[in-house]
């Protein structure tokens, strides 16, 4: 009896042992995934803050122009303006040409926010814990890789768009034919659409990769407790 008696006293304790083990492997899991959503969380902050700063930098008036993502003339119609200037009444064309692309880009910027904050929400916890222990631009990168094309595709008909709200494509024309008369040049037509949408997406996605680094490594940065507590992580 005695004998039975300690079995079945280990078998109890056994068995309760196994069980507070299995609470704890419970208890722990719930941690670990709370985090992780916090991680994700506090990413989706982050980027949300970028991408709202970018934003609104860059599409208010003279956002692009005054600031060290302008948009320049793309090479080849580098190579039309450094002939036509020297013809009388286009000495200003490289000027006027920066100012109305800029424009276009200030007004197609905007359009943005919406395709970003649908990447942001699709973020997954696997992403935010990769993102978080990556490299200082890595939410920028995921942003830029679930993005661009997207981007790119939207911003194409607001770009002509917004360079003939502007007589950008008109004031192009007019410098294309003018140099397409001087004598000995070889006929060009440079298209102005691709080249500022693609210099207009580089330009959001440095901003907000500005404001990325500055959440990781300046602890002033980080606004809110969620972005206090996740960022830190990264500190130990």
């Amino acid at each position: 009896m005695k004998y039975l008696s300690l079995i079945f006293a280990l078998f109890t304790l056994s068995f309760s042992a196994t069980a507070q083990f299995g609470d704890l492997i419970n208890k722990a899991k719930t941690v670990i995934g709370g985090e992780q959503l916090d991680i994700s969380a506090g990413l989706k902050e982050a980027l949300n803050l970028g991408v709202k700063e970018a934003v609104t930098s860059l599409s208010a008036k003279d956002g692009y122009y005054d600031s060290p993502y302008r948009i320049l003339v793309p090479e080849d119609a580098q190579k039309v303006i450094d002939k036509v200037k020297l013809v009388p009444g286009f000495q200003g064309v490289e000027e006027d040409l920066i100012r109305k692309m800029n424009e276009a880009a200030e007004l197609t910027a905007q359009k943005a926010t919406p395709i970003f904050v649908g990447a942001i929400k699709n973020m997954t916890i696997k992403d935010g814990k990769d993102i978080l222990m990556g490299k200082d631009d890595a939410a920028t990168r995921y942003l830029e890789r679930t993005t661009r094309t997207s981007l790119y595709e939207a911003f194409m008909p607001v770009i002509r768009e917004s360079l003939d709200e502007v007589n950008a494509r008109s004031y192009w024309k007019t410098v294309v034919d003018a140099y397409n008369k001087i004598p000995f040049t070889k006929d060009m037509n440079p298209e102005l659409d691709d080249h500022v949408n693609n210099a207009g997406l580089d330009g959001l996605f440095r901003l907000i990769e500005k404001k990325e680094g500055g959440i990781r490594n300046d602890v002033a940065q980080r606004t809110s407790p969620l972005l206090k507590d996740v960022f830190g992580q990264q500190d130990n």
